[in-house]
This record gives structure tokens, C-alpha cells and sequence, in this order.
């Protein structure tokens, strides 16, 4: 199962793919190849994030993917990178998540060269990334460390994450790719239509608005809580629910987008929903019939939206560009029904 800390990250089900992607080309277009329109006058374009900044000279034409959201968000713009991260968790054996496979036959490009990520470590692959040539590294939302950057900006330029590892909105993630690709206005369209959607299907359950929620995983003997700054309790208030007056509460005082709760404090995380990520459903079930399950008010009253399956939780858990479609349409049923008890 992908390590809990991370993945929380990819969390680390639902068909019909909304399609986002703003171009498309009769053409194959081959890794690294952009469907879309950037050109070359976007550059050189300077990019700050938590490790300095990084300028791209001009625009490139292999790209390499580290992390989680970039290669949807290069993907949705029409770039098909030549090597991506696999993907452990919700992906099929090749290592690629389900919105991946499907936009990759929409743009009808073959697969890219898959960089070995087991278990998801946040080991980065510094041989197998040299061998594909980059002429860039997009990592803005990942876990690199600042000796992994300095590393990987000695084999091309790198785009790291622009404040904490792993909490890298979606929409910033989207519209840093699009400045790294010259492609800008085609990303912020993106993110526009993108927003769009959420906002027309959230609209269908007007009865989630304002309800408080609590977004958890209870895994390996640990409560894992969700904090506001981490981009799948984003999603959730972009849904219309409120992040829980408990979440903060309860919360250490650090930088972290998640925090641990023992056991003997489930009770005081309240809210109006809780949201359990499991696995499968044997997880969710074992997880309702312990006692500090059952002392907590959203489980007595029969308000939890259980998200189950890996693909289903990667789609939401936090959501990418392309992940959001796919799974928007189960995660609101879900919370309508935790709503409704």
C-alpha cells in the first residue's frame, strides 16, 4: 500500500471522463511534442519556487515529470512528457493512473518511459531521469528534497514546489506547467474551465454548502487528520463544505498538511461530514466497528462519506486536472449521502 505520509498525497469507482484538454491534433504527437499553440516568444520565462528560481532559456521540447499533477497538467495542455513518475497506488501495472491512460489514447501518443518509483519513496530516480534527456524536470508538486533539486538541476532546469513539499494546489500546479511551457493562456483557460465544471456539479447538491468536514484515513494503527493547506480539503471547500472549527483545533503547531490523532481524541474532531478514505470496503468497515469509530458524533449519526478504492481515492485525494473529472460525479454522491445520514 503506498506509505501513508506521502501518499496521503497520491491517496493516496468513477467513469466518465470529462474532457479538459484545451487542444488536440490529428497528428500523434510524440513525447515531449506540444499539441498546443506556446510558442517560442514566451521565453526565457523565470520561475520562483521554494528552492530559488529557475529560468527556461527556450522552450523545451523533453520533459520529464517528478511528482504528482504535473504529468496531467502537461498532458491536459497537449505535452506528452518523455518519462513520467509511476504511479503505485490506484494505477494499473504499467504504473499509470486510469486519467492518464485514457487522456494518452485521446491524444493518441504512446506511453512515455516510466521512472521507477516503488511503494511511492521519494527516492528520486537520478540515472533513469539523465537517460531520457530532459531539457526540463517539472517537480512542482512533489517531495523533493534541496540536495534532490540541486541533483536534478545539474541534469536540466527544474521547476520544484513553490512553498511546502506536497501541498501544491491544482491550479498552481496547472498554471506553473503552463508558464514552464510556454503555454500560459492555454493553462489559465484550463484551470477556468476546470473551475467551471466543479462549479456547475457542485451546484446539483446545494444541500452540501456550509456543512463542515473532516477528511481522515485510519491506516497501519494510524488516525491521519487532513489540514486546511493540503490541496484535497481544498477541493472539498471548493465543493461548497467548510473545513471543521475541529481540524484546527486539534491541530500541532506546524507546517505539516496533515497530523496524526490518537485514539483516545477521535471523539472531539466533530463536523457535519466525515470523510474516510479506505482502500477497500473491508477497510471502511473495520474502521466503523472500533469503539473510537463509534464514539465520534459524525459515526454515531451515520454522517461519514467513505471514498473507496484506490483509483477512486488518488482521483480526489488530492485531485490533478485530469483526476477531478474522473472522480467528481462519486465523491458528491458520497458526501450527499454522508449528508443526508
Amino acid at each position: 500500500m503506498i506509505k501513508p505520509v506521502r501518499a496521503l498525497v497520491a491517496l493516496v469507482s468513477v467513469l466518465g471522463l470529462i474532457v479538459l484538454a484545451a487542444c488536440q491534433s490529428s497528428a500523434t504527437p510524440q513525447a515531449g511534442q506540444s499539441a498546443g499553440s506556446g510558442g517560442s516568444s514566451a521565453f526565457p520565462v523565470t520561475i520562483q519556487h521554494a528552492f530559488g528560481a529557475t529560468t527556461i532559456e527556450k522552450k523545451p521540447t523533453r520533459v520529464v515529470t517528478w511528482g504528482f499533477g504535473s504529468t496531467d497538467a502537461a498532458l491536459a495542455l497537449g505535452v506528452v512528457p518523455v518519462a513520467i513518475p509511476q504511479q503505485t497506488y490506484g494505477a494499473d501495472k504499467e504504473g499509470l493512473l486510469p486519467w492518464i491512460k485514457q487522456k494518452l489514447t485521446q491524444l493518441n501518443a504512446k506511453t512515455p518511459a516510466i521512472l521507477p518509483n516503488p511503494s511511492g519513496s521519494d527516492d528520486v530516480p537520478f540515472e533513469e531521469i539523465t537517460r531520457a534527456r530532459p531539457d526540463l524536470i517539472l517537480a512542482n508538486y512533489s517531495g523533493i528534497t534541496k540536495q534532490q533539486y540541486e541533483t536534478l538541476s545539474k541534469i536540466a532546469p527544474t521547476v520544484a514546489y513553490p512553498d511546502k513539499p506536497w501541498a501544491t494546489p491544482w491550479r498552481d500546479v496547472v498554471t506553473t506547467v503552463g508558464e514552464a511551457l510556454g503555454q500560459s493562456a492555454e493553462a489559465e483557460k484550463l484551470v477556468a474551465d476546470t473551475d467551471r465544471t466543479i462549479k456547475d456539479k457542485a451546484a446539483a447538491y446545494p444541500q452540501l454548502k456550509g456543512k463542515t468536514v473532516a477528511a481522515v484515513w485510519d491506516v497501519g494503527g494510524t488516525f491521519y487528520v487532513y489540514k486546511d493547506s493540503d490541496p484535497r480539503v481544498q477541493f472539498l471547500t471548493d465543493l461548497g463544505l467548510v473545513n471543521a472549527p475541529s481540524v484546527d483545533r486539534l491541530a500541532p503547531d506546524d507546517e505539516n498538511f496533515y497530523y496524526t490523532l490518537s485514539y483516545e481524541k477521535t471523539s472531539s474532531l466533530t463536523s457535519d461530514v466525515l470523510v474516510v478514505y479506505a482502500d477497500d470496503q473491508k477497510g471502511i468497515d473495520t474502521f466503523l466497528s472500533k469503539p473510537y469509530a463509534k464514539s465520534m458524533q459524525q459515526v454515531k449519526a451515520g454522517h461519514v462519506a467513505p471514498v473507496v478504492g484506490p483509483a477512486f481515492v488518488a482521483a480526489v485525494s488530492p485531485p490533478t486536472v485530469l483526476s477531478l473529472p474522473w472522480g467528481i460525479d462519486g465523491y458528491l454522491k458520497a458526501l450527499s449521502k454522508s449528508v443526508n445520514g
